[in-house]
């Protein structure tokens, strides 16, 4: 990138047009926000707008946080003054901003816990070892980020490993996906379980030869929290993952995300970075369905929009049933080669009911987290009762993952208005863990291409920590649909690098009822978009995950550079 001269610019002849164009008055190439003044900032180069009545354009003026003119070069320079930061990007390509519409930014939780996303079983026991040196008597030591596919082990962490590692202190170390965790002897004591403790409703304690493997999943953690003394992040803490967490993804690309279960304290948590300038990305907030925020948001008033460009209420987030990842959502087949193994319920059918009809009552959108396809027929039943005697706007109610799908579901999707908000960089990055679906059932997994043929605006969704957030990864996911080895999962779930762009973008403003402020750079909306070092459109498709972020400017200012 560099810096343009005014004598450049005014080098060749350029018709002179009056400051304050609107775009009504305006070549058809140019949309020109009715504002009138000097620009802060001038971008020339190839421009992706998203916008589709002009959907490359050259040229583009910010003033404070909008986009304030684009189209041509000589359409702009009107808006374009002496104290006018010029940017010459023309052998490199400009987006909007990337949008997250299902993330978790502060649940790794790394300053209470110690990483264990490492490559060796050993390197886990000695990482854990390490942490209990550390931590008093009674304390648990948690690990975190541990994933049971990653391994050059070939094989998942269990309770003798981490025995081994850990005998005197209970441990828990929580997968990456939030759905499973892994506890040793200890632990399991303190709980006061025994191999004949029934699995409660809802989860599991799995089960080898008479013995706990130490792997339990949803709610059978939920024992665990009940003993011991658990590692507490503070106020100040929270804030400083806060600044970590946004300044990580806007070095990405992202100008948007979403936190979708959060708590009173991570609510707090974001309005303290804003409020310190440490806030390097605009989050709708999902409140946890059985969380003390929605409580006190639903006896204030407080509805799902509520709050700004920065910080707004957003749908409220319940759980039906266990993870893609994790291989526990609720299916109407079993995994691969474990013929009674249909997965997990979270919720019943009631329960789904009640939650969604005491929602709207409350004046709040509802995203349930449904992966399987008999949770996703669930969350699809209560929507359609809701909406039987709805009148107005479409609400845009979610569903968080809707993983597994049929041509049923579709139809009553696409009949409902639903949004759903599929992972987008699991294939890539989670290939090892598709062989418990097998290669039939990944044709209907994360089906970005049969939304998109049944006319459903399909929401861009990490579900970080459980997925990566990076956008370049999530646009060669959903384009090749191969792993990271080269295997291909559901082919015919491929979709274009510009369905993918579009997806990552105008779809996640849409899904969260923004698409008038960010998604597509048009004179008006937030001044919110990304300098790539290359073009999507215009690499390998397996190299895609490659492309260098060189700029991030949310509202205008630089949130990131290379």
């Amino acid at each position: 990138m560099s810096n343009f001269s005014r004598r450049r610019f005014l080098g060749g002849a350029v018709t002179a047009l009056p400051f304050g164009l609107t775009g009504s008055l305006a070549p058809k190439n140019l949309t020109a926000a009715n504002v009138a003044g000097q620009a802060d900032m001038l971008i020339v180069g190839k421009i992706l707008t998203m916008n589709s009545y002009n959907p490359v354009a050259e040229a583009m003026t910010t003033l404070g946080d909008r986009v304030q003119a684009i189209g041509s070069l000589e359409e702009v320079m009107p808006f374009v003054g002496a104290s006018t930061e010029r940017i010459d990007v023309r052998d490199h390509t400009v987006t909007p901003g990337f949008i997250d519409s299902h993330s978790h930014p502060l649940f790794a939780e790394e300053a209470v816990g110690v990483n264990v996303n490492l490559p060796r079983i050993e390197d886990v026991k000695q990482a854990l070892a390490r942490q209990a040196l550390k931590t008093p008597p009674g304390h648990w030591v948690r690990g975190v980020m541990y994933d049971d596919t990653k391994f050059t082990d070939e094989r998942a962490l269990n309770k003798d490993d981490i025995d081994d590692a850990v005998k005197n202190h209970p441990v828990f170390v929580a997968h990456r996906g939030g759905h499973t965790a892994v506890v040793n002897s200890r632990a399991i004591e303190m709980a006061g379980l025994t191999i004949d403790s029934p699995d409660p409703f809802g989860g599991r304690f799995f089960r080898e030869n008479g013995e706990f493997t130490g792997k339990v999943a949803e709610h059978a953690m939920d024992v665990f929290f009940k003993v011991g003394i658990w590692p507490i992040m503070d106020r100040n803490v929270r804030q400083e993952a806060v600044k970590i967490s946004s300044k990580n993804m806007a070095a990405t690309g992202l100008t948007s995300t979403t936190d979708a279960f959060g708590n009173k304290d991570d609510l707090i948590a974001y309005h303290d970075a804003r409020r310190n300038g440490e806030l390097s990305f605009r989050i709708s907030f999902m409140p946890g369905g059985n969380s003390k925020v929605y409580s006190g948001l639903k006896e204030a008033g407080i509805g799902s929009g509520f709050g700004d460009e920065m910080i707004r209420i957003g749908a409220v987030k319940f759980s039906a049933d266990g993870s893609a990842s994790e291989r526990t959502m609720s299916m109407s087949t079993p995994y691969e080669g474990k013929s009674e193994d249909f997965g997990i319920l979270t919720m019943t059918q009631e329960e789904i009911f009640e939650a969604v009809e005491d929602a709207v009552a409350h004046d709040f959108r509802v995203g349930i987290h449904a992966n399987g396809d008999i949770a996703i027929d669930m969350v699809l039943n209560a929507y359609e009762k809701i909406l039987k005697n709805h009148k107005g706007v479409n609400p845009r109610h979610r569903i968080e993952h809707c993983s597994l799908v049929n041509d049923e579901i579709l139809t009553r999707i696409k009949a409902a208005g639903v949004i759903p908000t599929p992972f987008y960089t699991y294939v890539y990055y989670h290939g090892n863990k598709w062989v418990d679906y097998g290669y039939e059932k990944m044709e209907n997994m994360f089906a970005h291409k049969s939304f998109l043929d049944a006319g459903i605006p399909v929401a861009p969704a990490s579900d970080y920590t459980p997925g990566p957030y990076e956008p370049m990864m999530a646009i060669q996911s959903m384009v090749t649909r191969k792993d990271i080895r080269g295997r291909e999962w559901g082919p015919s779930q491929k979709i274009s690098v510009s369905d993918a762009m579009r997806i990552c973008t105008i779809h996640g403003a849409y899904a969260s009822f923004e698409e008038g402020l960010k998604g597509s750079l048009v004179a008006g909306k937030l001044a919110d978009f990304v300098i790539l070092d290359k073009d999507p459109h215009e690499v390998n498709p397996d190299e895609i995950v490659n492309i260098k972020i060189l700029k991030t400017v949310l509202g205008g200012e630089t949130t990131f550079e290379s």
